[in-house]
């Protein structure tokens, strides 16, 4: 009776210590579970996006569907919110198990099919053309969109083969070859369709992937270089992409041709002013603008909610940036630090190029506003992006040590980041940038 009266007073009375065998409360252990900031932030800005996205969407669908086919129009709108829940369904999975999931051969096998795919949409009774592109398999709700599937294909792809050959980026020959076999012949498939905006998006995200893998710059810019004489040959020789080119430099003297789209675009922002004409009063988005909720939402952003939207826009995709660097430093492999830096200017390049292209700075691309635009599989690349971003970013993820396939203890001592295991990791190109200065 007098030690069961005194462990109940010992349990009882805080100043006594704690025993070694009693448990933490449920508040402690969920304060040493929290995730850490950057998986907040990926999270919380992702979900912001999404949900003003589908306002959007909304707001610049539902008139011209009520116009054109009567009812509500409110059939792009369920399509974007059955890519949302696609594409949350695929982030959640991956957030949990993603890094497991992209295994070597799951990758190939992906990267595979996604080539197929890339294939199949140019072949005729396959493909479906609109606007004179053919870059769609199926119809309405249905229809899938290869290139952006090849997209996140070439991250995975990349991002793995520069980890596990990390001396290979002192040699320019050894470093791009075999990047390039791969590459090149997405690019030349994505081009065929037409599609030069993600084209130039797929070569921005490999070119900030050898970057962060230790590329020194001189091979790097010539690069560059070289990509930037080719893709202006390539829309010298295409009609369709050189009256972009003639347009966005100087549209409003085409204004009734090529030029249309992006002079009604500058008319819907400054329509807009500082605060817009209020959420679900534009004019443009009704009768003049095309593709108003699709490539040029972000137009219609400015319109209803002014300056001040755009801004709160281009805040939230500053925070992924923030989140995804800050992940990829933080990451305990090279593979994790490469991926994570992949995905994070994945989704940056392509939205900082559709918002180029809206405030006239840059030609038309046809390239939609990440998580805001209605384009169903490019929100469930997005998302399945952020998903292994979050995995990467998880508590604990940076013990993980057998991501690139092999068990941990068979990792080579050389690929190792000694410094993965504090919060002052190194950058992910810095120790390629070291053994190639040696």
């Amino acid at each position: 009776m007098l030690v069961k009266a005194f462990a109940g007073q010992r349990r009882s009375d805080p100043r006594m210590p704690r025993a070694r065998d009693e448990r933490p409360d449920r508040a402690t252990a969920t304060r040493r579970k929290a995730p850490p900031l950057e998986h907040r932030i990926l999270t919380t800005a992702t979900l912001c996006l999404i949900a003003f996205g589908a306002v959007m969407v909304y707001s610049a669908s539902s008139p011209i569907g009520t116009v054109n086919g009567g009812g509500f129009g409110t059939g792009e709108f369920m399509t974007y919110l059955m890519a949302v829940a696609l594409g949350l369904v695929a982030m959640r999975v991956l957030e949990r198990h993603g890094l497991q999931i992209v295994s070597p051969r799951i990758t190939r096998l992906f990267l595979l099919g996604s080539f197929g795919l890339l294939v199949a949409v140019l072949l005729p009774g396959i493909g479906r053309e609109v606007g004179g592109a053919r870059r769609w398999i199926g119809a309405g709700p249905l229809a899938l969109q290869p290139s952006e599937l090849v997209k996140l294909a070439l991250v995975l792809y990349v991002a793995r083969y520069l980890a596990e050959h990390p001396s290979r980026m002192g040699g320019f020959r050894q470093a791009i070859a075999p990047v390039a076999i791969v590459v090149a012949p997405a690019c030349v498939l994505i081009y065929r369709e037409p599609d030069l905006g993600t084209m130039l998006v797929v070569g921005m995200t490999v070119a900030a992937m050898l970057f962060a893998a230790g590329m020194p710059l001189r091979y790097l810019a010539g690069i560059v270089a070289a990509v930037g004489f080719v893709v202006l040959l390539l829309v010298m020789a295409s009609p369709y992409e050189r009256a972009r080119l003639t347009s966005f430099l100087n549209p409003w003297a085409h204004w009734a041709q090529g030029g249309y789209q992006a002079v009604q675009g500058q008319v819907a922002l400054g329509s807009g002013g500082l605060f817009g004409v209020g959420l679900g009063r534009s004019l443009q988005k009704i009768y003049y603008l095309p593709a108003a909720q699709t490539d040029f939402i972000l137009a219609v952003v400015g319109e209803e909610l002014g300056l001040m939207g755009i801004t709160g826009v281009v805040v939230l995709y500053g925070l992924i940036a923030y989140a995804g660097l800050r992940t990829a430093r933080r990451a305990g492999t090279r593979y994790a630090k490469l991926l994570a830096t992949g995905l994070t200017s994945l989704i940056l390049c392509q939205g900082i190029l559709n918002i180029f292209v809206v405030l006239g700075l840059a030609p038309l691309t046809g390239v939609p506003l990440p998580f805001i635009s209605y384009a169903p599989t490019n929100l469930i690349a997005m998302l399945a992006s952020v998903g292994l971003l979050l995995n990467i970013a998880r508590p604990g993820a940076q013990r993980l040590r057998a991501i690139d396939g092999h068990r941990a203890g068979r990792e080579r001592p050389a690929d190792r980041d000694r410094r993965g295991r504090d919060g002052g990791a190194r950058g992910a190109g810095s120790g390629g940038r070291r053994r190639a200065a040696s």
